[in-house]
Order: structure tokens, then sequence, then C-alpha cells
């Protein structure tokens, strides 16, 4: 895992061209061929992978949590938000779902679902990309819509983007 430091070194922030990080880094450095400039996040759900577009040639890709079925969404948004171990209160659709939970999880807590931080996403608040307090639920169809992030991954991508950068999610 690389230091904040070392991590502030190796990337540069927000939507120009992004350098890469050195061996030790978890994120998985790939070929991706697609439409998408430097620095847009494309998250597709059938893989469940999240990428972030470094050039035309290649991407880092993360292992993600995505919606389950009924809960999942395609489109484009920016990131709005940046929160670190921001606390939690559950959308209307969760709250109907579980009644127990509380109106708000404080961050920190090792019941706050939002892990390390959270970005949120354009459109109204309800989706975020953030971390878990579930790192078994990566790699599954488990959200209401939101992108889970193991809390190291989700560390790194916050370090690597900024507010407004794009972001689009596809089910292919």
């Amino acid at each position: 895992m690389l230091t904040r430091a070392a991590a502030a070194l190796a990337a540069t922030i927000g939507t120009s061209v992004l350098a890469l990080a050195p061996a030790e880094a978890r994120p998985d450095v790939v070929s991706y061929r697609g439409d998408y400039a430097p620095g847009t996040i494309v998250v597709k759900t059938n893989e469940r992978r999240l990428y972030l577009i470094v050039d035309s040639d290649r991407a880092i890709r993360y292992p993600v949590g995505v919606g389950k079925a009924g809960k999942q969404w395609a489109g484009t948004a920016r990131i709005e938000g940046k929160y670190r171990d921001p606390a939690w209160a559950p959308p209307a659709d969760v709250k109907r779902d579980h009644p127990n939970i509380p109106d708000v999880i404080a961050g920190g807590s090792p019941s706050n679902p939002m892990g390390v931080a959270a970005m949120t996403l354009s459109g109204g608040g309800q989706y975020a990309i953030h971390g878990t307090n579930k790192p078994q639920s990566v790699g599954h169809f488990v959200s209401y819509g939101c992108i889970r992030m193991y809390n190291a991954d989700i560390d790194d991508l916050y370090q690597r983007v900024s507010i407004g950068t794009p972001v689009v999610v596809t089910q292919r």
C-alpha cells in the first residue's frame, strides 16, 4: 500500500494524464481500449470492475461490488463530492427494506457501510463510489446501486481523482 505522500507523488490528480503508481500498488494496470478520455472512471457492472482510464491504451482496474438485481443502473455522472470517514444516512429504499437501521451511522463506525472514503455522484446524491465494512461483498452484486470498493482501493482512487471527474456506468 502506498503512503499518502508517495501516492501524491505517484498520481496526477484530476482529469489530466494520470501517472502510474509504483509496483507495490494493489490495483492492476491493464490494457484498455475504449472511447473515454484519460481520467474517466468506467464501471462495468457485469464484470464487477471499475476502470480509471490512464490513456488510450491503459487503465487502472479495481474489483468492485455493484447493484444487486433490480438495483442496477447505467448512465453517466460526475464526482460531486469527496468525503473521508463519511457518516451515512440510509436512502429511503434501504430504510424501507431494513427499518431497524439507524437514521444516521457515524463515520468511522464499524457498522458504517461507506468504509474509509466515499465519492458521491451527481444526479441526486443517491449513489456513491465508496469503501466498505464488508470486504467479502466486493466482486458481487450486492448494493442498492452504489459501487463498493475495498478500503485500500477507494483510498487509492480517491487520491487519483477530483470533483468533476466523469463516471460512466455500463451493464456490459
